[in-house]
């Protein structure tokens, strides 16, 4: 299986990548824009990613609108099953929980700072780990 990791901090990024290396091939970009090209590419690749762990708050193109582009990527072109997406952020504000969940199509939102058995929970409820 394949994740990819779309997070600007470096510490973030190293830790998840750790929770990850066992389970997932991993890739990692640090913004939203390589987001949606890293998605386009596994694709063309043949290679599509199970998993996307996307912050939200990011330079460039942010996560909720990666996210949205991802959506529309699958729809124009018949991609099934939707990638498997949890997004990511500090902020623990209902509001933007609810943009990504409706908006967004969001799979899953953890708020930082992410644990591992957290992580893992929510891999184990979406049908990317069993226990």
């Amino acid at each position: 299986m394949r994740a990819l990791i779309v997070e600007d901090e470096f510490l973030s990024r190293k830790v998840l990548h750790s929770f990850l290396m066992t389970l997932f091939e991993v890739d990692i970009v640090v913004n939203g824009r390589e987001a949606v090209e890293a998605f386009k590419l596994g694709h063309e690749e043949k290679q599509p990613y199970d998993l996307i762990l996307m912050d939200i708050m990011m330079p460039e193109v942010d996560g909720i609108e990666a996210l949205q582009r991802i959506r529309s990527i699958e729809i124009e072109n018949g991609f099934t099953p939707k990638v498997k997406v949890i997004m990511t952020t500090a902020l623990d504000d209902p509001q933007t929980v609810i943009k990504t969940f409706y908006d967004g199509e969001a799979s899953a939102y953890i708020v930082k700072p992410i644990a591992k058995e957290k992580l893992y929970n929510e891999l184990e409820k979406l049908g990317l780990l069993t226990k």
